[in-house]
């Protein structure tokens, strides 16, 4: 006998069991973290059985649980492996499904694509954006560019941009604070935060940069957040604070003088970007062909203009450094 299985609840349990707590699952499946709490109840009261041992930091699958749980898991991911494969023979040969976080297509790769879709016309470049927290899926991409440490057990990993940090602002900020110090002029400007996942003690935030640079935080005013790099980076461009620059992403705004990097402290960020992917799939021709363009794209990425507060105290323009290289 085939059982009437409640498909939205066990996919919402094996979310819980994998991402170590509800709040993840719910992250991951965009609905709220009461919506995946009801969902298990209604669960636990299907089957008349405990499956999760609720704790202040951690969800912990009982022994049923835990044996559900791989169970969903091992069908919902043969599922997933057959539509990805029924996908695919849809997808035409001429494109290439790219994942990545929305930061960084709108900064960093979108700019840059009109020179790849010059040089390959017969190539079709495909823009999925995603916060990146959960693993790569099967049939999900043929390429994903993740932000973080790379730990990305079974795939093909390797590092595509390193990531320095380092205070960047509107020129007319920094008209307004000439001569201050790095201290009085982050203490008296507000500070702009990227909220992003949660990387530990790693975190590449403000207090990360100033503990690396040996300076001291003395914020008068109230700080703004904002849940996407690209919603800070143009923050600062508009003049509404000073947002920590993350070399990637604020590259292109400082070379054409949108923002200027005020002070000379740089951070080297514990996180990176990293290109991943199926094991087999640079050996993909037109795959391998994205990925050395890629890299030729990182390799002659302009360089890091200089501090220019200086020339602000003596009273010239700021001038930005221009050109393609190492």
């Amino acid at each position: 006998m085939i059982l009437n299985l409640p498909f939205g609840a066990l996919r919402a349990f094996e979310a819980v069991v994998r991402c170590n707590g509800f709040s993840a699952a719910a992250s991951e499946l965009g609905v709220s973290q009461s919506a995946v709490s009801q969902h298990v109840k209604a669960l636990e009261e299907w089957l008349g059985q405990e499956l999760l041992t609720r704790r202040a930091r951690r969800t912990l699958p009982t022994r049923e649980g835990e044996q559900l749980a791989r169970a969903i898991s091992e069908g919902l991911g043969r599922i997933s492996e057959v539509c990805a494969d029924l996908r695919d023979r849809r997808r035409a040969d001429d494109t290439i499904v790219i994942s990545c976080l929305p930061g960084f297509a709108f900064t960093w790769l979108f700019p840059r694509l009109v020179r790849f879709d010059l040089a390959h016309p017969d190539i079709t470049i495909s823009i999925s954006t995603d916060r990146g927290a959960a693993p790569m899926a099967a049939g999900e991409a043929d390429l994903a560019i993740r932000y973080g440490f790379g730990h990305h057990p079974g795939l093909h990993v390797e590092r595509l941009i390193e990531e320095r940090l380092f205070p960047v602002c509107c020129p007319s900020l920094l008209t307004r604070g000439s001569g201050a110090d790095i201290e009085t002029f982050l203490a008296k400007n507000r500070l702009l935060h990227d909220v992003l996942a949660d990387f530990g003690i790693s975190q590449p935030s403000w207090d990360y940069w100033a503990q690396e640079c040996g300076v001291s935080l003395h914020n008068r005013l109230p700080p703004r957040r904002f849940g996407q790099s690209n919603m800070v980076i143009q923050a600062a461009i508009e003049g509404l604070g000073v947002a920590l620059g993350r070399e990637p992403l604020v590259i292109d705004a400082l070379c054409d003088g949108r923002l200027v990097r005020p002070f000379d402290q740089i951070a080297a960020s514990p996180l990176s970007y990293w290109l991943v992917c199926p094991p087999h799939a640079p050996e993909v021709p037109k795959i391998r062909m994205f990925m050395d363009w890629l890299r030729h794209e990182v390799a002659t990425q302009p360089r890091l203009p200089a501090a220019i507060s200086a020339a602000y105290a003596d009273g010239e323009p700021p001038q930005a450094t221009k050109g393609r290289g190492a």
